[in-house]
């Protein structure tokens, strides 16, 4: 990292039409913003849709993962100091007004050294982050600010996402081959099942039934019957997939290829849910890694690591429509409907 350690209290706010390709019409359709964790800049950013404004604020912490608040109008974003080593003490959650990005954090928690990703419970007073240093989910308490559980799981985990029925947690192992299912109410690891080489991060199909694996290590995605926990199918994708969504109708899966720094993937994988077959490849952009899908389906928006940018894809086209320049390095990414 070379940004400075020393960051003031409040972020530093910018904003700007930062669209390097549009299509008018199709923007229109979709209201609400788009929220990215930029790792590399130590910020976040906020594209507003439809109107293509992109706002960034400083953070104090270089964000890996960035999640909607159960309450819908706040952000949980978890990182590391910028400039910081993975494992070094440090590793924060910050609370941030979803309408004022630039606001000082609600909330600022202590967590573990090596933060990869969060997730928040329906009931607003828990979120679940994974720490890949110590190999555990952590049970955050929002309101007291601090950590109520430690669960342990697999080999530097990083991906979860809550079932839909907001029963179980499903973690991928990265530093390992299987994904972890934690029993929410239990607080404990209560399978583990082996999906292949490195997984990254999991999706869930709406009905809850099929669990979907990004392999990192295998250039593959893995389904996971959840009735039975059981990998039936395995199937390919670009190179290095990193996270993944299931359109709210179920039907298709997308896949954001990353590649790596030295050979970057730029593609964005679709299949088929029923058949598991993979159906189309759209061009997003260099490191292309999180995820995220508009609430009707109509579009799905793609974190573009490498070079800083969200793409907005055309579910109906299977095309990229938009482009938006963020902050540096987005990594995490999540969408939220207009009120």
């Amino acid at each position: 990292m070379t940004l400075s350690k020393s960051l003031p209290r409040r972020a530093v706010l910018t904003a700007s039409f930062a669209v390097l390709a549009a299509r008018p019409a199709m923007a229109a359709a979709t209201s609400g913003t788009v929220f990215t964790a930029d790792e590399f800049g130590g910020s976040v950013s906020a594209l507003t849709l439809p109107q293509g404004t992109v706002r960034t604020a400083r953070l104090p912490v270089a964000p890996h993962n960035v999640d909607i608040g159960a309450d819908r109008a706040s952000l949980l974003l978890v990182g590391t100091p910028p400039g910081g080593a993975h494992g070094e003490a440090g590793g924060r959650l910050l609370v941030l007004d979803a309408a004022d990005i630039a606001r000082a954090p609600l909330r600022d928690i202590a967590i573990g050294p090596h933060p990869a990703h969060v997730v928040p419970d329906p009931d607003g007073i828990h979120a679940y982050v994974t720490d890949s240093h110590d190999g555990v989910v952590m049970v955050v308490d929002l309101r007291a600010g601090g950590i109520v559980a430690r669960i342990p799981v697999g080999a530097e985990p990083h991906g979860l996402r809550l079932s839909p029925d907001g029963t179980e947690l499903y973690i991928a192992n990265m530093g390992g081959s299987d994904v972890s299912v934690v029993d929410v109410r239990r607080r404990s690891e209560v399978a583990r099942i082996p999906a292949g080489r490195m997984p990254a991060q999991v999706a869930f199909s709406p009905d809850g039934r099929q669990v979907f694996v990004s392999l990192n290590g295998e250039d593959r995605v893995a389904a996971i019957d959840r009735g039975t926990r059981k990998t039936v199918a395995t199937v390919p994708v670009g190179r290095n997939p990193v996270q993944l969504q299931v359109t709210p109708d179920g039907r298709f899966l997308h896949v954001a290829n990353q590649g790596t720094k030295a050979a970057p993937d730029e593609t964005v994988s679709v299949i088929d849910t029923a058949t598991r077959a993979p159906v189309a490849t759209i061009i997003s952009g260099r490191g292309a890694h999180g995820i995220a899908i508009s609430t009707d389906g109509a579009l799905v928006f793609v974190s573009n690591m490498f070079d800083g940018t969200v793409a907005v894809l055309d579910t109906a086209t299977r095309s990229r429509s938009t482009v938006h320049r963020v902050g540096a390095g987005p990594n995490g990414i999540a969408f939220l409907p207009a009120a």
